[in-house]
């Protein structure tokens, strides 16, 4: 793998990898504390639209999908307030909706159609260098609205009710945590694309939770696990020659079922939860 750090577009991956895992292990803990997988699946696959809205009108795809991802966002937020009865099936309709107007508007775009399935599965190894900056960005900005807030969204994740008394204001760091999901979801596209972006937020946190003794050091914890997943991908992607979305995935995946082969025997088969 040491050759493969010659060349640009290598060396491009492997920070984007270590860039993204920040994303990962901070809010992929939130998201799995605060048991919102679906919803940010639903924000991922939404964003698909934005994609589609961003080929045909000629837009910028990162911003326009940015935005798109956001307004979607906001909708999930006050379903999920004021229609929770209701949210998981309206959150699959803006899942399902989302991708269809993505296709679509693909489909009616002029001319040449642009490779979706760098969207769909990932094409880290092509990612631009203003994407690194963005990302970077991102994480700092997640970092610090952690540090700003992390007693609060302690609070409110392990216990809303009890926020809500103290005075916390809980409705708005949701909708906060949600728009970092939403730009999160979308500046991680390129890493391992829309249909995989949800196993790289999660598995991390679910493999580090049962060893960590507060949210902040299962934040380190998956963010030191997404880094290895990251460049342990990049290396089997570089070795077999294979997508590099999908073998950062897989080498997560199996990082997870170790994890769990662990537990089992730790605790003698007895009491072991796959989640």
């Amino acid at each position: 793998m040491l050759e493969a750090l010659e060349f640009e577009f290598f060396q491009h991956a492997m920070i984007a990898g270590v860039l993204s895992a920040v994303l990962c292990g901070i809010i992929g803990v939130l998201v799995v504390v605060n048991r919102i997988v679906f919803i940010s699946a639903g924000t991922a696959h939404a964003a698909y639209g934005g994609i589609g809205l961003a080929f045909y009108l000629g837009w910028p795809i990162l911003w326009t999908t940015m935005g798109f991802s956001m307004v979607a966002t906001v909708i999930m937020a006050w379903v999920i307030r004021h229609r929770k009865h209701r949210a998981d099936s309206i959150i699959g309709v803006l899942w399902a909706g989302g991708m269809a107007l993505g296709i679509i508007l693909t489909d009616l775009t002029p001319g040449y159609h642009p490779d979706l399935m760098s969207y769909l599965f990932g094409s880290i190894l092509a990612i631009p260098v203003e994407e690194l900056y963005y990302i970077l960005g991102m994480d700092i900005f997640v970092t610090f609205i952690m540090l700003f807030y992390y007693r609060e969204f302690v609070s409110f994740s392990y216990d809303e009710e009890f926020s809500r008394v103290r005075g916390v204001p809980v409705d708005w760091l949701y909708l906060l945590l949600l728009l970092m999901i939403s730009l999160s979801v979308v500046l991680l596209i390129r890493v391992v694309g829309l249909i995989m972006i949800i196993a790289l937020l999660t598995i991390p946190p679910l493999i580090v939770e049962p060893y960590a003794k507060s949210m902040g050091r299962m934040m380190l914890g998956a963010t030191g696990l997404s880094v290895i997943f990251a460049i342990g991908g990049l290396w089997l992607s570089y070795s077999l020659d294979i997508s590099a979305g999908a073998s950062i995935i897989a080498v997560a995946v199996a990082g997870y079922g170790i994890s769990f082969l662990m537990q089992i025997m730790r605790r003698g088969g007895k009491n072991v939860s796959v989640l």
